[in-house]
Parts: C-alpha cells; sequence; structure tokens
C-alpha cells in the first residue's frame, strides 16, 4: 500500500495559496481518478483505493501546516503502512514555480510542516516530491509570501507543475522511485 501525503492548510482562507500547492495536486490527483477525500480520522481527510491494483492512500492532513506530522503518524500506524512508502508532496522556496524536484531523504530545510513529520516519524528517510513556488520579493516576507496566492504570471508554470506532480504521483504508484526522480528530476 501506497500512501501519499500534500501538505496544506485547511480553511477558505488558504485555498489558493503557495503553502497549500499539496492540497492542490492531491485535489488534481484525485480528480483526475475520479476519487473523493471524504474519510475524516487521523486529524485528516483521506481516501484509500486502487490505481492499477495497488492500494493508495491520499492524505490532506487537517492539523494546519506546522503539526502534519500528527494525522501523518497515526494514519501510517493504523494501516501499518512502511516508511518505504510513504510520499511527501509539499511547497518548497528554493525552487522556482513550475520546478519539481523528487528526493529519497533529506532534511526539513526550514519548512515546519516537513519538520513536524520528521519529528513525529523519527526519520528523515522518506520520499519527497517538492513543488516550487520560489522565494519572496523584495521586502516581502517569507510567511507573507508562502500565504500568499500566485501572481497571474506563475500560473502557467504552477498547473504545469501540479501536472507533472500528479504524473510523477501516479508513476511511482506503478515503479521504483529512482525511476521516477530519473524521469521527472530532468524537466
Amino acid at each position: 500500500m501506497k500512501c501519499i501525503v500534500g501538505l496544506g492548510n485547511p480553511g477558505k482562507k488558504y485555498e489558493d495559496t503557495r503553502h497549500n500547492i499539496g492540497f492542490m495536486i492531491i485535489d488534481e490527483l484525485a480528480s483526475r481518478n475520479q476519487w473523493a477525500l471524504n474519510q475524516k480520522k487521523f486529524n485528516g481527510l483521506f481516501t484509500m483505493e486502487r490505481f492499477n491494483g495497488e492500494k493508495v492512500i491520499l492524505l490532506k492532513p487537517q492539523t494546519y501546516m506546522n503539526l502534519s506530522g500528527e494525522a501523518l503518524r497515526p494514519l501510517m500506524d493504523f494501516y501499518d503502512i512502511d516508511i518505504e512508502d510513504v510520499l511527501v508532496v509539499y511547497d518548497d522556496l528554493d525552487l522556482p514555480p513550475g520546478k519539481i524536484r523528487l528526493r529519497k531523504k533529506g532534511g526539513h530545510g526550514g519548512h515546519n510542516g516537513i519538520r513536524n513529520i520528521i519529528d513525529q516519524l523519527g526519520t528523515k528517510e522518506f520520499k519527497r516530491l517538492r513543488v516550487g513556488v520560489g522565494r519572496p520579493e523584495g521586502s516581502k516576507t517569507v510567511i507573507d509570501h508562502v500565504l500568499g496566492g500566485f501572481s497571474k504570471e506563475e500560473q502557467i508554470s504552477v498547473k504545469e507543475s501540479i501536472d507533472d506532480s500528479v504524473k510523477a504521483c501516479e508513476a511511482w504508484i506503478e515503479r521504483p522511485f529512482n525511476e521516477v526522480m530519473n524521469d521527472f528530476n530532468v524537466k
């Protein structure tokens, strides 16, 4: 069983913000496969489905970004999901809008949602799909940047990154992560 976790903040106020790109990708993945995240448990919204014969869980933690691990850990425990079968999708300031990067492991890089997942899981050894949201310009703070929406100019590249991310998630359900990294990290 595979588990794909998209990070974000619940509520209308945060819906189209940079920090919610993980939620956007989970929503698009669900939509394309005609799945509904209609189960509420473990401090999250989730669904368990089949994709070409493989069981997959999509999870959107409802704990707010900084406590994302508090939704992931109990779900993993309940369904006995191995850390090898988890992919976390989240926003990354160090990548420009439109770019995605897959990694096998790593630190939190200042991302509080990832920091909490590392704390809750007790390891940095989990797969990640980092989605570029760019750095703030001028005097704009990081918080204002990630809690703000994408500019009109960024919209096209953001749609492309969401599409690439969904394709990468689907590929990972069926193929080894190294192959998926090789395919999608070259773009």
